[in-house]
């Protein structure tokens, strides 16, 4: 149930956006830029990591959203629910477990972040741009499960689905459609 209560109680992400039109924009163009924007990674996996991170999170909302969102784009189902319960034994690309180790880890316990994090993302085969973007989308979606949780936005598995779907189909570019002039 929303915590905003000039909106409904099953308020979901878009109803926020769509009444806080000015900030929506910004951080839509964000999500564009670094979700969908040139980078080392595919966007599946920038779309694992996101849901990864919120897993890591326990947010619901947007774990379920970007678990569909990256199944859409050819992750198989239930990696990322493997990957939030053990990591080590998910059935995770073995280049792309540094990666989320280390997500999980700045996700976790950021103050604790060393030079070894780094350099098993490194040791696996990523460049610093990866690194760079793996921080970013990391960062983005800590802040993201901050305002769905602290707006108490929920979301069940249909319209996750559907949300997810249209991510995939529209990336966040096309969300700002619904945000009017």
């Amino acid at each position: 149930m929303s915590y905003l209560k000039s909106l409904p109680a099953e308020t979901t992400l878009l109803q926020v956006f769509q009444a806080h039109p000015g900030p929506a924009r910004h951080l839509l163009a964000f999500h564009e830029t670094l979700l969908r924007g040139n980078s080392p990674f595919t966007v599946a996996e920038r779309e694992m990591i996101a849901a990864y991170v919120s897993g890591v999170n326990s947010c619901g909302y947007c774990h379920g959203i970007h678990t569909v969102t990256a199944e859409t784009f050819g992750v198989p189902a239930g990696v990322l629910a493997a990957a939030v319960a053990d990591l080590d034994s998910a059935p995770v690309p073995e280049k792309l477990k540094p990666v989320l180790a280390y997500a999980g880890k700045l996700t976790r316990t950021p103050s604790r972040m060393t030079e070894a994090d780094a350099d098993a993302v490194f040791a696996a085969g990523w460049d610093e741009h990866a690194l760079h973007d793996a921080v970013l989308v990391c960062a983005l979606f800590n802040f993201m499960n901050r305002m769905v949780e602290g707006l108490g936005i929920r979301a069940d598995e249909a319209y996750a689905t559907t949300s997810g779907e249209r991510l995939a189909e529209g990336g966040y570019a096309g969300l700002a459609r619904f945000l009017g002039d």
